[in-house]
């Protein structure tokens, strides 16, 4: 077969994870804002899918997702240190043995930390990039960029906190899948589906939402007074504003703030995330599979 068994994914994963977990710090940071940066162009490119015409609609919706899984594509195959797929590999290596928790936790954070950094690197580079807009207008791309992000930092943290479950399950079955292929176009395959599936059913991931929600913290931080004052068409073709709630300048510098950020979404979202790749993929499999 041109495939691995599930059995075998199972070992192969087990045996990944042990080398990400013995990786040198050096190393993990690198190789960790690689991945931060590489998510971020999935993102950037579904942000720009987003504020096309099409958007709202259920085929714009399954265009979002679909070009999102380029960042996952870039992230597997050319390689790099992912902290929610890491959620899986470091788990089912540990559980078997292969590598100790305290590696285990090393990588976490030393990958989290530099996902962030790859993530915010990019952020502010697209940002120089003037796809936004500018200080007098908001461009339909800077204006999905700050949806995006508003919605995020509004969901309740159980909201947050179980999209994230959801998603990071699909992301790491997402992984499982590409580590069954032997060839790329396999591995591309098996990677686009859960990862369309996650992102068009609107579920939460940590590292995606360090590049969703800095960037629009970024918009707003330099404009303030232009978000404040933007506005959109509604439903019944009247004009309202952007944002009903923040309109003035220090709502709008109050709301999108990274404390916002880090205690409204990214705590709950990266909580979630850790359940649903450690529990409900390495777990699951690891006992199903590998335990003795």
């Amino acid at each position: 077969m041109n495939f691995l068994t599930p059995a075998e994914i199972a070992a192969a994963t087990a045996n990944a994870g042990k080398a990400k977990c013995e990786m040198s710090i050096i190393k993990m940071i690198v190789m960790g804002i690689l991945a931060g940066a590489y998510i971020g162009f999935g993102a950037n490119l579904a942000t720009k899918i987003g504020s096309m015409e099409a958007a709202g609609t259920s085929g714009g919706q399954f265009l979002f997702g679909a070009v999102f899984s380029v960042g996952l594509m870039l992230v597997v195959i050319a390689g790099s240190e992912l902290f929610t797929g890491n959620c899986m590999f470091c788990v089912i290596s540990s559980l078997n043995g292969q590598s100790t928790w305290g590696g285990l936790l090393k990588n976490w954070t030393v990958v989290f930390l530099a996902n962030f950094v790859g993530s915010v690197l990019l952020v502010y580079i697209i940002f120089y990039g003037g796809f936004w807009g500018d200080p007098s207008a908001l461009a339909a791309h800077g204006s999905k960029a700050l949806g995006i992000a508003s919605a995020k930092m509004s969901l309740t943290w159980g909201q947050a906190f179980f999209r994230a479950i959801c998603c990071n399950w699909l992301v790491c079955l997402a992984v499982w899948l590409a580590f069954a292929a032997k060839d790329v176009v396999g591995k591309i395959f098996g990677i686009f589906f859960p990862i369309m599936a996650f992102v068009a059913s609107g579920f939460e991931h940590s590292v995606a939402n360090m590049f969703f929600i800095p960037m629009g913290i970024t918009i707003a931080q330099n404009n303030p007074e232009l978000i404040a004052s933007a506005t959109k068409v509604a439903a019944d073709g009247s004009v309202v504003p952007l944002f009903a709630n923040l309109t003035t300048p220090d709502a709008v510098t109050a709301f999108f703030s990274y404390g916002n950020f880090i205690s409204a979404n990214l705590i709950p979202v990266t909580l979630g995330n850790i359940v649903g790749g450690a529990v409900f993929v390495a777990m699951f499999y690891w006992f199903v599979f590998l335990k003795k």
